[in-house]
Formats: C-alpha cells, structure tokens, sequence
C-alpha cells in the first residue's frame, strides 16, 4: 500500500514572504506604543489618542480598498508599495513633532499596512498548497504574531535607551529594505485583472458569517488589551502583563494546533469551541480580585481567539476561487481591525459607568450572543 506525500508548506517563496511579514509586523508594532507617547509629550493628550485612531481608521477604510489595487498591479507592486508607505513616512517625525504631521504620519502608515496584509494575506493562500492551507496559515501567523510579540515592548525600550529618533529611523528602514525581497515573489493574483469585488463579498454569507464569529473575539482582544491593566490596577504589579503575555503566548499556539487539527479534520468544527473558549475566558478575567482567574482566563481567552483567527480565515478562503483570496483577506482583516477597535471604544465608554468588571463580563455575553451564528458559519456553499 503507498503512501501519498503531502505537499510541502515552507517552499523559497514562503520563506521570501515571511521576510516581509517580519517587516510588516516590526514596522507596525515598533513604534505603536511610542507615537502616542511622542505626541503627547509635544501636543497633548488629546493627539496622542488620535495618533493611533488614524492608524487603525485608515486601516480598516483602506483594507475594504486595497483588493482592486491588488486586482489592478498584481502582489509584487501593492505588497511593495505598502511596504514603503507603512515605513518611509515615519522619517518625518524626525523633524516635526507637530499634531497635524503626526496624525497625518500616522494616516499615512494605516494605508500602507492595510494594503501589506491584504496583498500580503492573499499571497500567502496561493503559496501554501489547498490540502494544507490551516496549517500553512498558522505558520505564518505565528511568525507574525511572535514577530509583534517582540516588537511592541522592543519599542518602547529602545525609546528609553536611545530616543525616539531610534524608533522612528529603525520604524522606516526595516520595512523599507524589505522591499528588496519582493521581487522573488510572484508578481499578479491568480487570474489577474479580474477585479476582487469587496462588496459582491460583503453580501455573501458565507464569507460573513466566519467574519462576524472572528470580528466577536477580535472585540474582546481589544478589551483585553486596552482595560485589563486599568482593571487590574491596585493588584500585584506582575499581575497585567502575565495576563497579556499568556493571552498571547496561548493565542500563538492554540493557532498552530488549529491549524494541524482543521486539515486533518474539518476548520467549520472549530468555530464553536473557539468561541466557547473566547467567551468563557473574558468572563473568568473579568473576576479581578483573583489573580489566578485573570491569568487563567486570559490563557483561556487566548486560545479561543487563535482558534477561530486560524479557523475563520481558513474557511473563507476555501470558499472562493483564488481570484477572491484579496477580498476574503481584506474581509477578515477588516473584522479584525473593526473588532478590536468597536470593543475597545464601547468599553471605554461603559466602564466608567460600571466599572472594568461588568463591563468585561457584559463584553463576554455579548461574545457568548453570536453563538446562534455558529450553524450558520458552518454551512458551506
């Protein structure tokens, strides 16, 4: 009896991608935390704020945008060109400090990451073959999220030790050298100048309803992110970044083990548990007075969201002819951005009218609430 051998994941392409998702994500996170922290030093809080809601706004308004870019000059030029636009604008903030270039600055680098993840998104679905796809994502996912995990404390240091201009100059060279790699990459989407139709995808259940379930869990990492160590403040000082650092740490793994689990047995059947996990976690971290709930919890939270990050994009992108891998990659990244955001902003508005607990547990059942989307995510075209 034979043996077929599977297809391998990691080819010279896909080492060639991981290069610009090193970047991407160095480039994203590096100076995340340090921006807000430069404008408020210079123009006040109200900017530092606004800093990194530019951000994330052209962000989530870019990537519903960007398939047609991708659709028109192939993956080579738009991954390349959001390369540039996410790193080289960050050289400005070498002269000026002024609110106005410092939200514009950071305008500028929401148009280029939008446009690297969704080009970047669509890319690696091609390089990873079909029969492999969950596990082949996971791969990169993890390379992204381990290359965030390092980069967002690594720039708050390096403001520390050597000044804002390091941040900022290192913020533009990494991602600007990356460019060098991608003319290894292939150059057009599959069956280029077929146009990638994000609203035809905004009307198809079955790519939004996985959407809707991701965008959910992606609401409650904004919470956790965001309001964990106010929630916790008062408790020991150890206490926020175990919790964020397990968040993490689990999200990473539970993605890769997802990731293996979905090829083999089906990524539809993942969508429960992970959402389970997600919902009960959040719940458990919203009993602040124990510290032992808050971590645990977290690491409970943690692997629901890396279940369903590799779960929900797996399944959309086995929903659609590769010409749509662009419109399902900005769809999904779309709910994660959106996600994050929308829970970060309702919480900061309920909190201060409940305190952090019941606002953390109200955001659990209303996670908990799109469990009836569950059947409907499952059914495939």
């Amino acid at each position: 009896m034979s043996v077929v051998a599977r297809p391998p994941i990691v080819t010279g392409a896909l080492l060639v991608r991981m290069v610009t998702v090193v970047a991407s994500s160095i480039g994203f996170f590096l100076p995340f935390s340090v921006v807000p922290e430069y404008a408020e030093r210079s123009a006040g809080p109200a900017v530092a704020g606004a800093a990194n809601a530019a951000l994330l706004v052209t962000t989530v308004a870019v990537e519903l945008a960007a398939p047609a870019l991708v659709a028109r000059i192939g993956y080579r030029w738009a991954l390349g060109l959001g390369l540039l636009a996410l790193g080289a604008p960050t050289l400005v903030l070498l002269a000026s400090s002024d609110a106005a270039v410092v939200i514009a600055v950071s305008a500028l680098r929401g148009v280029g990451f939008a446009i690297t993840v969704v080009a970047g998104g669509a890319l690696t679905a091609e390089l990873v073959p079909a029969e492999r796809r969950g596990e082949g994502l996971a791969l990169v996912g993890l390379v992204s999220g381990v290359s965030a995990l390092v980069a967002l404390p690594a720039g708050s240091w390096l403001a520390q030790v050597a000044g804002y201009e390091a941040v900022f100059a290192a913020t533009a060279v990494v991602p600007t050298v990356s460019v060098l790699a991608v003319p290894f990459l292939p150059g057009r989407p599959a069956a280029a100048g077929r146009a990638a139709r994000v609203v035809a995808g905004l009307r198809t259940p079955a790519l939004m309803w996985p959407a809707a379930i991701f965008a959910a869990s992606a609401a409650g990492t904004g919470v956790l992110a965001t309001f964990v160590p106010l929630a916790v403040r008062g408790g020991p000082v150890w206490l926020a970044p175990a919790a964020l650092l397990a968040q993490s740490a689990t999200a990473a793994l539970a993605r890769w083990v997802a990731g293996r689990a979905g090829d083999r047995r089906g990524h539809e059947r993942l969508l429960l548990p992970g959402l389970l996990m997600s919902a009960s976690g959040l719940a458990a971290v919203s009993l602040t007075s124990s510290s032992v709930s808050v971590v645990a919890g977290a690491a409970v939270f943690g692997a629901g969201f890396g279940v369903l990050q590799n779960a929900t994009m797996t399944v959309m992108y086995a929903r659609v002819r590769p010409e749509m891998f662009s419109t399902v990659s900005a769809l999904w990244n779309a709910a994660y951005d959106s996600g994050m955001a929308a829970g970060a902003f309702a919480v900061g508005l309920l909190a201060p009218l409940t305190g952090y607990p019941p606002a953390l547990l109200l955001t659990a059942v209303l996670m908990a609430a799109t469990l009836p989307l569950i059947p409907r995510a499952r059914r495939s075209p």
